[in-house]
């Protein structure tokens, strides 16, 4: 890094008299630095800028010279700029004259004084240093392009989400907020918008609530959430809904509320029209209930059916809406993570320095768990891809007994009923793994002093009420001692980013993932509970009537590692740049060739062409030709050309004759090369043995 600094960064030197500009020239270009010798003072200023590394100037070329110009350029640097002055003094004089009334030290700032005359050595050594110097302002400036590279990717999210950003500091109440927030308010573009108008906009009735949620924030660290009327300046009445987070100093003060806005006027609308026709509907119904009674009594009864029916319906279309939602947004934040992480990943391998790779691992990690989080998401959206296969469960949790019983640790007692007559059921067993851990996580979270866990698999027989269709079921129960949860709580408990426990322990996505993944196998979670008497779980599986694959371990004993594959010419299609360029540098760095389309039809031009393309790796949605479309273009012009299929979720069609292998993003390099090896050698990837899996390899275990 330092050599490179030289190579391409002079140093200016300013030394009119003698012969101090020649011999300070030869010096440092044999010391392999780059320099330019000035003629004048004026000639050294206008040369001054970002890519200088540093002046050498003699202290009579300063001494009751105008500086003027030096100094504006020097107070107008960026803010990771700080340019170094290596001051040639003459022996016995002063090291910081004054100039003008002020010493070079105030004028100039950042100034090495090196007195003359002074061996080679030391001469290079304080050009080197202040080399040095200016390449980690470099470093500095590299990082803060990254910082708001970051800070743009986070405006898109929150653009995607139609989320407004604002911050309250503390205890100044100064407000600064985005445009989207403004306009939340109905607050007219670029006109200054302080915390004062925020309030003066919320309705009378809810003014009270925003001062008291915004003092409780601030004194307990509780997140603020909540929802309030507001009046825009046009008198129309509106519905805003506020989050934020206390952010505190190291002395643990509260410094001020970061948080997001969002105009949910549509959900309340729909809201209100639902309530007011629920409450046509409970008039309706009382009424007619009424006639019931009078007339017979098994009507009574069919009646309160429905009435729970109805009931049942209002949630699941709340918990359709949320995870549509989440599910839309977590699509996307794959495709960032994505560029992240494969950025990320070639940095790695292109920087060197242990606090470098510190940096770049700790980056990484942040990434991985950001891609947890949206698998997450997806799974309580029931979005995610799943490999199910024919199962037998009581098998499969006693392929995991040692992980479950470190989990929860020598005060808690581990009890198992699992009986091997049982059917088979289709599930992912990777996917089923990481819910009971998470159940058996949250029981043992529910019994701080000790006690039991029960973990019983039987068969059981629906009758078609609530949420299952009627049909046979296996259900893993996990039931516990603890304290169990009241009614309120219950109740939300499978909602998404729900919990109760403090803040940084969990998201809130652990029982909403199970849920998920429920319906998405065409089952349900059951939750039983009771404040003080433990709570028990019920996860409801199908029967299914096909035969088991191979065990796990056998298969895990036939497969062996992705084979090398060599170099290839790989045909990579997204129109994302961010996704395409990242992905194109990780297949070079395998060392295969990259044409690179970010279309559909640009990826059948080239076909056309008969260029060599050894494999087709396409992302799925894209505008006016997906994947799959391209995918049956591409076979028809080359039948037997290996195709794979990037996706963020399971959002591929049912119904296709082609047996199209998927890549889930977000994918690491690794995850890319098993992926190609398949493709181009016919290889299957190692499954993983329930027994010695490692939770870390899907997602971290969500403990709520």
């Amino acid at each position: 890094m330092e050599t490179a600094e030289r190579d391409g960064c002079p140093a200016l030197i300013l030394a009119p008299w003698g012969r101090d500009a020649a011999v300070a020239e030869a010096l440092l270009r044999q010391a392999g630095s780059a320099s330019i010798i000035c003629r004048d003072l004026s000639h050294l200023s206008a040369l001054l800028g970002d890519e200088i590394c540093c002046a050498v100037v003699t202290e009579e070329a300063l001494r009751g010279a105008d500086l003027a110009a030096i100094t504006v350029w020097l107070a107008t640097q960026p803010r990771w700029s700080d340019f170094p002055f290596i001051v040639l003094t003459q022996r016995g004089g002063p090291p910081d004259a004054n100039t003008g009334g002020e010493s070079l030290s105030e004028r100039l700032g950042n100034v090495i004084f090196l007195e003359r005359p002074f061996h080679p050595k030391t001469f290079v050594s304080a050009v080197r240093t202040a080399q040095r110097g200016r390449s980690r302002q470099y470093e500095a400036r590299s990082l803060i392009e990254e910082l708001h590279e970051g800070d743009a990717r986070l405006r898109t999210a929150l653009t995607a989400g139609q989320l407004g950003a604002w911050e309250l500091e503390l205890p100044t109440y100064r407000l600064t907020a985005s445009g989207a927030c403004t306009a939340v308010f109905g607050w007219p573009p670029g006109r200054p918008f302080t915390f004062g108008d925020l309030e003066a906009g919320v309705h009378a009735d809810d003014r009270d609530r925003l001062r008291e949620a915004v003092r409780q924030s601030t004194e307990t660290g509780d997140d603020l959430a909540m929802e309030c009327r507001n009046l825009w300046p046009d008198d129309t009445l509106h519905w805003a809904e506020l989050r934020a987070r206390v952010v505190r100093d190291r002395k643990n003060n509260a410094m001020r509320l970061v948080g997001v806005s969002s105009d949910v006027t549509a959900r309340k609308t729909a809201e209100d029209n639902l309530r007011r026709l629920n409450e046509t509907l409970e008039a309706k119904v009382m009424e007619r209930t009424a006639q019931l009674e009078r007339a017979h009594e098994a009507v009574i009864e069919e009646v309160r059916q429905r009435e729970r029916t109805e009931e049942a319906l209002r949630q699941v279309q709340k918990m359709e809406m949320i995870g549509q939602l989440t599910g839309g947004v977590a699509h996307d934040f794959n495709n960032l993570l994505m560029a992240v992480m494969g950025n990320l990943e070639l940095l790695r391998k292109q920087l060197s320095g242990e606090r470098i790779v510190r940096l770049i691992d700790g980056a990484l990690r942040g990434a991985q768990r950001g891609a947890s989080l949206t698998q997450r998401l997806l799974a309580f959206a029931r979005q995610q891809d799943l490999r199910i296969k024919p199962t037998h469960l009581a098998r499969l949790i006693r392929g995991m007994t040692d992980l479950l019983e470190r989990s929860v640790g020598a005060s808690i007692e581990l009890k198992f009923e699992l009986p091997e007559q049982l059917p088979l059921t289709l599930v992912d067993a990777n996917q089923i793994e990481l819910a009971l851990l998470n159940l058996v996580v949250n029981a043992r979270d529910a019994m701080p002093e000790g006690g039991t866990i029960t973990i019983r698999v039987d068969a059981v027989s629906s009758t078609g009420r609530a949420e299952l269709t009627e049909g046979d079921y296996v259900r893993v129960t996990v039931s516990d001692t603890g304290c169990g949860m009241d009614a309120a709580t219950l109740s939300k408990a499978t909602e998404p980013f729900f919990t109760t426990k403090e803040v940084g322990k969990g998201t809130g996505l652990g029982l909403s993932m199970i849920h998920g993944l429920a319906l998405q196998l065409n089952g349900a979670l059951r939750l039983v509970s009771e404040a003080g008497r433990g709570t028990q779980a019920e996860l409801w599986l199908p029967v299914t009537s096909q035969a088991s694959g191979a065990p796990a371990q056998e298969e895990f004993a036939r497969q062996g590692n992705s084979p090398v594959v060599a170099r290839a010419t790989i045909l990579l299609v997204d129109d994302d740049p961010l996704i395409s360029t990242s992905t194109s540098y990780l297949l070079e760095d395998l060392g295969h060739e990259v044409i690179e389309a970010n279309s559909g039809a640009d990826a059948l031009d080239v076909l056309r062409t008969g260029q060599r393309v050894d494999l087709l790796i396409t992302d799925y949605s894209m505008p006016k030709m997906n994947g799959t479309q391209l995918a049956y273009a591409a076979r028809e012009l080359r039948p037997g050309l290996p195709i794979l299929i990037a996706t963020g979720y399971a959002d591929l069609p049912q119904k296709t004759n082609m047996d199209i292998p998927r890549l889930r993003k977000p994918y690491q390099q690794q995850q890319l090369l098993a992926e190609i090896s398949k493709a181009l050698c016919g290889v299957q990837a190692r499954p993983t043995s329930s027994s010695a899996r490692n939770v870390s390899d899907t997602t971290d275990p969500e403990v709520d």
